[in-house]
């Protein structure tokens, strides 16, 4: 059985590839949702990558995981540091959601230092560049493996 997942990006991610190469890698969002969809089939998810600019968006996106009791793994960008209305969207979670980062916020600028996601995430994943993602739908697999039993 296949199981839906989302992963879910938010502001500049659909810039991966020219946006600072040097922090985020040559990887183009278009080489993300491969590799996402790739690992996904082969972890037996169903992956729908999708990516917004506009925080409405993501959050109705993150109602949407709730209502459908979908997994989620999440780059919320920007939003990570201060949008109180994704993190209640994302305390609404019915299913894991890990949040991602292809950076590590630690090793950067103060204010990327606070999350207001992670406290209501299943895990975080963060500094691997795009490998990020790639841990984060392993992670998931496995939170859904043993909540199977």
């Amino acid at each position: 059985m296949t199981r839906r997942v989302f992963v879910l990006n938010g502001p500049n991610l659909g810039r991966l590839g020219s946006r600072e190469p040097d922090v985020y890698g040559a990887t183009t969002y278009a080489g993300l949702v491969e590799v996402c969809e790739a690992l996904g089939k082969e972890l037996g998810f169903e992956v729908s990558v999708r990516e917004t600019n506009d925080e409405g968006e993501l959050i109705r996106w993150l109602h949407e995981a709730a209502d459908g009791r979908i997994p989620v793994v999440i780059n919320p960008g920007a939003f990570t540091h201060y949008s109180y209305g994704m993190r209640d969207a994302a305390a609404q979670r019915t299913a894991p959601l890990i949040e991602v980062h292809i950076s590590n916020p630690y090793a950067r600028e103060e204010f990327r230092h606070t999350s207001v996601i992670a406290p209501v995430a299943t895990g975080t994943v963060a500094g691997f560049g795009i490998g990020s993602y790639r841990l984060a739908l392993r992670a998931l697999a496995d939170e859904l493996a043993d909540e199977l039993g």
